[in-house]
């Protein structure tokens, strides 16, 4: 995606109500000072529009960014911040919880986990709650460039065994120094909150068609109650991040691979 325009349009805190945005919502979850701000910053291709600190908690609001007017990145605040009280972290967990089962126009949640450490008691039991409830969270091990690049693999094992994450869940490691990660981030994020071309085309025809089709329908009995077909059941949104998407990714993934092999002249082999 590329990104022409952002604006933070509504921050809600504990007692607020959460806007019905007419557009598609990914989220960001990860403890403090895991470096949630930097990867937005970096998403957006923006030095300060989210507040970074090197102090934890800074984020105690859930903030929703507006992007292109076409989707939202929702910031959620940081879990594992030790200097706030046990009443302040229980209305903030309330609050997340809250977004998460309430938003109408959620498509995806990524965990953020600091790839340099194994993952922390709250980062597991975070993960395992959003599995518990359904959702199939996307894991995004920042700081990579803080470690070695031979590193990275054995440090993505680590988190894949302490979290136990599920099959085919996706990690990408991410850096937002070097912006390593980036591109893949963003590839993901548009195969969950574009529409697909094939949906385009059909919303395109059916516009086209206009009152025509209506009255075909009509005359063919289609909207007949008791003829119509039973109306298929949508996959809970949260489910949208499962395989279907880890296939999106391979092939992405296979795309570039293969683009950059072409470039160097080298081919690649399919598995």
């Amino acid at each position: 995606m590329v990104i022409k325009n952002v604006n933070l349009e509504t921050v809600c805190g504990i007692t607020s109500t959460f806007p019905d945005n007419p557009h598609y919502e990914v989220a960001f979850a990860g403890k403090s000072n895991v470096g949630k701000s930097s990867l937005i910053n970096a998403l957006m291709n923006r030095k300060a529009l989210a507040r970074t600190s090197s102090q934890p908690g800074k984020t105690q609001t859930i903030n929703f960014y507006n992007i292109n007017d076409a989707m939202y990145l929702v910031d959620l605040p940081g879990y594992g911040y030790a200097n706030a009280n046990v009443e302040i972290k229980a209305k903030w967990g309330k609050m997340i919880e809250k977004y998460l089962h309430t938003s109408t126009k959620l498509k995806a949640v990524f965990l953020l986990i600091d790839i340099r450490h194994q993952p922390s008691d709250n980062d597991c039991l975070m993960y395992e709650w959003m599995v518990e409830q359904g959702f199939a969270p996307i894991i995004i091990a920042t700081k990579m460039d803080k470690i070695s690049r031979g590193a990275v693999p054995k440090h993505i094992k680590m988190i894949a065994d302490t979290l136990k994450v599920e099959e085919d869940t996706i990690m990408i490691p991410f850096s937002a120094e070097t912006k390593q990660g980036r591109e893949e981030i963003w590839e993901l994020i548009d195969s969950l909150v574009l529409p697909e071309e094939d949906e385009l085309l059909a919303a395109a025809e059916l516009e086209t068609a206009g009152p025509v089709a209506e009255e075909t329908a009509g005359a063919n009995g289609v909207a007949d109650d008791a003829q119509a077909e039973p109306e298929k059941q949508r996959k809970p949104r949260w489910k949208a991040t499962g395989k279907e998407t880890a296939k999106k990714t391979k092939k992405l993934q296979e795309k570039k691979a293969a683009k950059t092999a072409s470039k160097s002249g080298k081919k690649i082999k399919k598995k």
